[in-house]
């Protein structure tokens, strides 16, 4: 049951905070310059987002022992995604293997000009890729947060009032019971997980990125039809689909996700949209539309990701990757990494915290753990999605057994997959034999080079 909270300007304890909290009511012993809050009430944080991101930053945060808040405007709701997340996920995140709708062992890739690559032939025995509904998995991740003690509000964020002093607290103004009544809250800490269109990142400055926006409907099939995406998924290359970007088929549970995005040329959104139906319509012909999302994603972090006592995770701090479109996994993680670090920081929720602990828990830790590979996505983006010649010289690659296990050890696993020598030489011989071969090396040149 959502919780509604009202605003509290000197942040007094709170009922919920001390009876809940009271083994925590004593000052932990440290050296820290920052003083300890009042005793009797704990560090109180507020995250905006119910989605992957918001909801495990809730957790990490609650466990910890900071009085938390998880603001979600439409809890039945979710953002249009594929819906695949890696193998580690599962382990890392406790995904239980009911909300698993299929176990993609085949992922089919389609060049412009319609050659096929089966990129699932070096998977283990043990190896899928999970495809789930994000409305399923969205609702365990809150009711998770909740269960570890986050306060559920259901509510709209409207505007994030920042303090002028130091220590002051952050004003939250929201609009609860059905959008009818307007409240606010006052807080130590933010946390913006809010998506492509951050409410919180408007209130903070944190400036503005480039974003794709995915167009995406769902198809029922009928059963004999459903039986071939049983554990395959397909991947649609070209101009067709979209100029920069590919398109999907994804099975779930009773239907399909059939879906592209685009960033240049938003407009054309639809016409995309028609073309990915019209090269896999001999697959989906007959199914039933039963419904229809869109949604920005974000092309890269934003200009900047912490001020002041608020930190940005997942899609509202543009953790996206190019080239794959991932996000549901780095959304959890930045927001998990984030949670334990205010954790960390605040030592359980005892003493205030800053924008330097933000920066050296958070920021700092996710930087040096992935900043790397969204530099190299980046890159891959640039000389493969270019044009129809790049796409095919990619789809040939994919045929490659080394290129397939490099690349789903990095995906499956969220790790530098560890390959020989003499095989990376191969491949880069290989890739550079492609992009020739389609006549694309010069034109790419600039997108080649570090």
């Amino acid at each position: 049951m959502a919780a509604q909270a009202t605003f509290s300007p000197p942040l007094p304890p709170t009922r919920s905070a001390a009876h809940s909290n009271s083994r925590h009511s004593r000052v932990i012993a440290s050296n820290s310059a920052k003083p300890p809050l009042i005793a009797g009430r704990k560090l109180r944080a507020a995250v905006v987002g119910g989605g992957p991101a918001g909801s495990s930053a809730a957790e990490a945060l609650a466990s910890g022992g900071v009085e938390t808040f998880l603001f979600e405007r439409a809890p039945s709701a979710a953002k249009p995604c594929g819906g695949a997340i890696p193998l580690c996920m599962l382990d890392e995140f406790q995904i239980p293997s009911h909300l698993i709708d299929r176990r993609v062992t085949r992922m089919k890739i389609f060049s412009p000009s319609n050659l096929v690559v089966d990129f699932g032939q070096t998977l283990l025995a043990h190896e899928f890729i999970a495809m789930l509904r994000r409305e399923i998995l969205d609702s365990f991740l809150r009711s998770r947060a909740e269960s570890a003690g986050a306060a559920l509000i259901s509510g709209l964020v409207t505007n994030l009032e920042v303090p002028a002093s130091r220590h002051a607290p952050y004003v939250l103004h929201y609009l609860a019971g059905g959008e009818s009544r307007r409240e606010r809250l006052a807080v130590d800490v933010v946390v913006g997980a809010d998506g492509a269109n951050s409410r919180i990142a408007k209130s903070i400055g944190a400036g503005d990125y480039s974003s794709a926006i995915a167009f995406q409907e769902r198809i029922r099939l009928p059963d004999h039809k459903m039986e071939y995406y049983e554990n395959c998924a397909e991947m649609y290359l070209g101009n067709d689909v979209s100029p920069d970007y590919y398109a999907w088929v994804f099975p779930k549970c009773d239907h399909v996700a059939v879906g592209t995005g685009t960033v240049r040329a938003k407009k054309d959104i639809r016409a995309y949209q028609r073309a990915i139906r019209e090269r896999a319509n001999p697959k989906i012909s007959g199914g039933k539309v039963i419904k229809v999302e869109a949604h920005p994603i974000p092309e890269h972090p934003r200009p900047a990701r912490v001020r002041g006592r608020v930190a940005l995770v997942g899609d509202a701090a543009g953790y996206v990757t190019k080239c794959s479109g991932e996000g549901i996994y780095f959304a959890a993680k930045s927001g998990r990494m984030c949670g334990e670090g205010i954790v960390r920081a605040s030592e359980g929720g005892e003493r205030m915290i800053d924008e330097g602990d933000l920066r050296r828990e958070y920021l700092k830790e996710w930087d040096g753990q992935y900043v790397s590979t969204f530099r190299v996505l980046d890159l891959l983006q640039r000389a493969f999605y270019g044009s129809n010649a790049a796409r095919e010289a990619l789809v040939e690659l994919c045929g490659d057994e080394y290129v397939q296990r490099m690349s789903f050890d990095s995906y499956l696993y969220k790790r530098l997959a560890e390959g020989s020598r003499w095989e990376d030489v191969k491949m880069l011989v290989n890739t550079v034999g492609s992009l020739m071969r389609c006549k694309i090396l010069g034109r790419n040149r600039e997108a080649l080079s570090f």
